[in-house]
């Protein structure tokens, strides 16, 4: 039944492709995957391909890739993304790869393609990206194929259920499945992952060890950064700038050396954040695209509408408060930045995708759960108020993040032992 399933799943694929084309943007050759081996100089052994969705995944994949790479230095890498801007992270955060690319789509035609143009003897695939033609193709090509910090959230096990003959010929097809917690584990065996190839390596984000240095802040950010003490709201989602916003109007008067930066989680919304910042805030602001050396020093809020600078502007905080989490439907965006930057991490209740930080950051005192603009404000004005235990909430921070550590570790040896086992 699920090779069945598989050559309709593939089927499909060929009217859904003119569709996926025009949705997906990029390169369209990198869609089909068209990559010119021999031009992208990719002739060393042995041959990498690493997998990631997107800017979140990449973060956890990185410190693998790079650790990977180092100790295997005549390897060639290839490291492909669903979307432009992980691509664009993952040359930042990769720069040890070979080719950064656009994933082909998982038409059969593309997926043989890039696989006989890259000819990839492992290939990593980060958490959830469960795409069946690249574990079906891979694995037909001699590949070893491997899930790097897998993780299957609640919600996406439930949908992959009505899939789960699919996807099992996909999970069935690997020989590694690296998971971030037992919970993880059941849900990837239940899929149809087998039992003896799937081991707990935990959350590879969590790496303080591997963890890349954010690029140095930009000067004019940073003259923005050091003029008080700032709060960083960062990744937040339709409806959080609000909150954010109406606290902070509470706030600004109380502590008038405090600055807020927002960095909504896509950029395409920059505009209506910016006419948001206009209508509630009432308060001359700035725009970090647009921002000079000589900036316009009665601002006090900066609308982060730049890609990559989040992570840097993080270790320049007071408070931090991370989105996509105040309303049900995203789970949570990254904790461990802030963590890894010892600054208090503020978050709403519906962080179910960052579960495992979330209950560390609450037990070591580093973090704390506010659900609306009032509860924001009061976490905020406490820690404002108090030096000390502000001081002391972020390294508790820090540590949670530093017992959480060892993932990268455990992930590089059984890397290469697959790879020295073909």
């Amino acid at each position: 039944m699920s090779a069945a399933l598989y050559r309709l799943y593939n089927a499909l694929w060929y009217p859904a492709l003119p569709f996926a084309l025009i949705a997906g943007g990029g390169d369209r050759r990198e869609r089909l995957g068209q990559i010119d081996a021999r031009a992208a100089e990719l002739t060393g052994t042995p041959r990498l391909w690493f997998h990631a969705a997107s800017v979140g995944e990449v973060e956890a994949l990185a410190p693998v890739a790079r650790g990977l790479i180092g100790e295997l230095p005549a390897a060639a890498a290839v490291v492909t993304t669903m979307t432009e801007a992980g691509r664009d992270a993952a040359r930042r955060r990769i720069p040890e790869a070979d080719v950064h690319r656009l994933a082909p789509f998982d038409h059969p035609t593309a997926v043989r393609s890039f696989i006989a143009a890259t000819r990839p003897e492992l290939v990593a695939i980060a958490e959830t990206e469960l795409w069946p033609g690249y574990f079906v193709e891979a694995r037909r090509a001699s590949a070893r194929i491997a899930i790097v910090n897998g993780r299957v959230s609640e919600r996406a096990f439930e949908r992959y259920l009505w899939l789960r003959p699919l996807i099992a010929e996909a999970l069935g097809e690997t020989d590694l499945v690296l998971a971030q917690t037992a919970a993880d584990a059941r849900r990837y065996r239940a899929l149809g992952a087998p039992r003896r190839r799937v081991i707990v390596t935990g959350n590879t984000k969590f790496d303080l060890s591997r963890l890349a240095p954010p690029p140095p802040l930009r000067h004019e950010l940073a003259r923005f950064a050091d003029a008080g003490r700032m709060l960083v709201a960062g990744s937040t989602a339709p409806g959080e700038e609000a909150i954010v916003l109406a606290a902070w109007q509470r706030l600004a008067p109380q502590f008038s050396d405090l600055r807020l930066a927002l960095a909504p989680r896509h950029l395409d919304r920059v505009a209506a954040v910016e006419q948001l910042i206009r209508d509630k805030a009432g308060a001359a602001y700035l725009k970090a695209s647009t921002i000079t050396d000589s900036p316009n020093d009665s601002a006090r809020i900066m609308l982060l509408d730049t890609m990559g600078e989040l992570s840097a502007l993080y270790r320049r905080a007071t408070i931090a408060f991370v989105g996509g989490s105040l309303a049900p439907g995203r789970g949570g965006q990254s904790l461990a930045e802030p963590a890894a930057a010892a600054v208090p991490v503020l978050f709403g209740p519906f962080h179910e995708n960052q579960r495992q930080m979330a209950e560390a950051l609450l037990r070591g005192d580093g973090g704390q759960i506010v659900k609306d603009d009032r509860e924001l404000y009061e976490a905020c004005a406490a820690l404002l108020e108090d030096e000390s235990r502000r001081k002391t909430a972020g390294l508790g921070a820090r540590r949670a993040l530093e017992l959480m550590g060892g993932a990268v570790a455990a992930t590089i040896p059984l890397l290469k032992a697959l790879l020295a086992s073909r």
